[in-house]
């Protein structure tokens, strides 16, 4: 699959509201940590016939550009023995790899513990620590206990994992970097709003900003917010936007369809798109992002971007510029 080039439009980006961004009431320090990460999310193996072209461009990608890691924001792929060909790709990466689970892996007969035991992730939700940062992978797709039935996709993080969470920052002095399924600013997580207090309760008792940046796939769009000067951003999905109904034009064929059902509620990109954050010495975030276009007709494209209420539907990973004032 041909691999489009990276956006390139961060001269343009003062000019876009939120581009840039001075996040305010902290010391500045001047001598950060130079870190770089390549992510990707919403891959959707196990309903997409092109995966694997789609995984391999990030990994070849990811492999020239050499980030200190990748990670996958989840619904990545299901822990069945025929997409062992596709974790293959993703193990080509030379250096670290690390999973967020999402709320299709487990999905059907699977359990999220087959998921770990499938990608040979750390659990269910870890942290880590790495190049003098700490890095925290949680898992949305709990049991909200206030469901009579439970739901197909359940998204809620636990009392006994936002425990864990507290714990888990109350013990690093390191600057913080989370990822999580589903976004815990809007519309994913539904106690986001408590899962919010345990990071703004941890800056706070630490007397600085200790966690920065909250990561989240799931809700296949692109876009950041900004709680409590802790950035949420959102990593649009490598394949496509799901519309909820039936289109009426489709790149792909009647076998195809038939093999995958799913497929004709999608409004596919036509390049895979990823994302490579990096943090300079002078505490600079950038976040460099790919673009590509709807597969199908023009007025097909329309259609799926319009939306008064919500973000609009785009074939893009913006590029971003901040400029952190960390302690």
């Amino acid at each position: 699959m041909k691999r489009r080039k990276f956006v390139k439009n961060t001269a343009l980006a003062p000019l876009i509201a939120g581009s840039l961004l001075h996040l305010n009431g902290y010391r500045e320090r001047k001598d950060h940590t130079p870190l770089k990460i390549g992510l990707c999310a919403d891959v959707h193996q196990d309903f997409i016939p092109d995966g694997p072209e789609r995984l391999s461009a990030f990994i070849d990608a990811m492999t020239t550009r050499k980030p200190d890691f990748i990670i996958q924001l989840g619904d990545f792929c299901q822990p069945d023995p025929a997409n062992i060909p596709f974790m293959n790709i993703w193990n080509r990466f030379p250096g670290p790899k690390y999973h967020v689970i999402g709320n299709h892996d487990p999905e059907g007969e699977y359990t999220q513990d087959e998921v770990v035991d499938f990608w040979q992730a750390l659990g269910k939700y870890y942290s880590f620590d790495l190049k003098n940062y700490h890095f925290v992978v949680l898992n949305g797709n709990e049991r909200n206990p206030a469901h009579e039935k439970p739901w197909k996709y359940e998204r809620y993080i636990s009392k006994e994992q936002l425990r864990w969470l507290s714990d888990d920052l109350r013990k690093t002095d390191k600057p913080v970097i989370l990822f999580c399924h589903q976004g815990i600013d809007v519309g994913g997580i539904e106690n986001s709003l408590e899962v919010r207090r345990v990071l703004e309760l941890a800056n706070e008792e630490a007397g600085f900003k200790k966690v920065r940046i909250v990561f989240s796939g799931h809700h296949h769009k692109d876009y950041v917010n900004l709680y409590n000067d802790i950035l949420y951003i959102q990593i649009n999905s490598m394949s496509y936007h799901w519309q909820g109904k039936a289109s009426a034009t489709s790149p792909y064929g009647e076998e195809q369809h038939k093999k995958y059902p799913l497929l004709k509620y999608m409004a596919h990109y036509k390049d895979p798109l990823w994302a490579l954050m990096e943090i300079s010495s002078d505490g600079s975030l950038k976040l460099e992002g790919v673009e590509s276009t709807f597969l199908g007709s023009a007025l097909h494209k329309r259609e799926i971007s319009k939306g008064e209420f919500t973000y609009p539907a785009v074939s893009r990973i913006s590029d971003r510029e901040y400029k952190l004032f960390m302690d």
